[in-house]
């Protein structure tokens, strides 16, 4: 029995979908926070199960009889560590057997803030008992997607990432990755992985590439981390995601998303997909 959870989520449901081409779908469990919301798992014979990082209480019941268990890291930043210890302990209580965590990309390094309740979520792992993989992700190019009209739109893409390089895969790769890792016959116990896309690129590349598309004059905009801050809290960001995005991005700029390691190309067995397909996605009608 495989369990994921956050199932109904962007990657969860990636995840899932990658388990059912090798898979039953009764040895499946959603572990999700709202059942109601994954009615089309469970109408195709999918296990659903409620699961809420934030109420312990849920959590146990929702692992019993799983034996390998995917947990997705939450998206509260500033709560996510409690929430995932919660876990953690949950699973050991149920005994799973193996326990995988998406990370972030080099976290035991990484200068971007939110490296830091990865950095402590791996500690847990490491002190819990149960066995683990870590896997550790960097940026999807669906980061990006929603920045390309806006771009066009403006003729620039501004950030604070100077000539850092991205290495970029798309929500889909990194899903068919965990998939590969959850059902494999080999041992797991302990490994990390490091998974990053084939194609690096930097944000002036990114922006000749939307360029290039929209037949629109489109430039790469480098600024100060704190000018890429207040710009984007003047587009209207809440202080805190503004500062996590310019952190971000000025994280790029010290090599902290590039990896060319291809380990994300070895699980899946082919080239992860472009920044360029994503821009084609996000500029077609």
């Amino acid at each position: 029995m495989i369990a994921v959870t956050g199932a109904s989520g962007h990657l969860g449901r990636l995840v899932v979908a990658s388990l059912l081409r090798t898979l039953p779908p009764s040895t499946i469990v959603a572990a999700v926070r709202s059942p109601e919301k994954v009615g089309d798992l469970n109408s195709r014979g999918i296990l659903i199960r409620r699961a809420d990082y934030s109420r312990p209480d849920t959590l146990a019941s929702a692992f019993a009889g799983v034996d390998r268990l995917l947990l997705i890291s939450g998206n509260e930043v500033g709560r996510r560590v409690e929430q995932h210890k919660a876990v953690i302990a949950a699973a050991r209580q149920a005994g799973v057997k193996l326990l995988l965590y998406t990370s972030l990309l080099r976290a035991d390094r990484s200068p971007l803030a939110i490296g830091e309740e990865h950095r402590e979520t791996e500690a847990a792992l490491r002190a819990s008992g149960v066995p683990f993989v870590i896997l550790r992700n960097s940026w999807y190019t669906e980061n990006y997607a929603s920045a390309v009209v806006q771009a066009v739109k403006l003729g620039v893409h501004y950030g604070c990432a100077g000539a850092g390089r991205v290495s970029a895969a798309s929500r889909a790769d990194y899903a068919e990755a965990t998939a590969a890792v959850l059902t494999a016959k080999a041992e797991q116990n302990g490994r990390i992985y490091e998974l990053a896309g084939d194609e690096a690129f930097t944000l002036t590349e990114f922006a000749a590439e939307v360029s290039r598309q929209s037949g629109k004059a489109v430039r790469y905009q480098d600024l100060a981390e704190v000018e890429y801050r207040a710009l984007l809290v003047k587009a209207g960001l809440p202080g805190p995601i503004a500062a996590m995005l310019a952190n971000a991005d000025a994280g790029i700029s010290k090599g902290a998303l590039f990896d060319d390691g291809h380990q994300l190309h070895a699980l899946i067995g082919r080239s992860t997909r472009s920044i360029s397909s994503t821009i084609s996605a996000a500029l077609t009608p």
